[in-house]
């Protein structure tokens, strides 16, 4: 199942580096669920401290463990869009298409 996750990270107070530190984990832990095959892209919102992402999970509970293993967990707004398959998606058509 694939869900479209928008996330907004909150201030961080920060205290000897933790900002620094939390990102640097974040980003690992990132790779980590990629390669895990549950983080498939992510995009940033210029400007703003925000970022969408497709994530797949066999259903919600472990979408929600992936979320709250992340090290800015206590510092981000999750609205999570679960997703279903449309008839008219383009990449749908065009694998149908091509077994006819």
């Amino acid at each position: 199942m694939e869900f479209l996750v928008h996330m907004k990270v909150d201030q961080i107070v920060d205290s000897n580096g933790a900002e620094k530190m939390l990102r640097e984990q974040e980003a690992a832990r990132s790779r980590e669920l990629s390669d895990k095959g549950i983080l498939l892209r992510l995009w940033r919102v210029p400007g703003r401290r925000e970022n969408w992402g497709i994530w797949k999970a066999n259903d919600c509970d472990e979408l929600h463990n992936a979320l709250v293993s992340l090290p800015l967990f206590q510092y981000l707004t999750i609205t999570v869009h679960p997703l279903a398959s449309h008839p008219n998606d383009p990449m749908g058509l065009s694998k149908v298409s091509a077994t006819h």
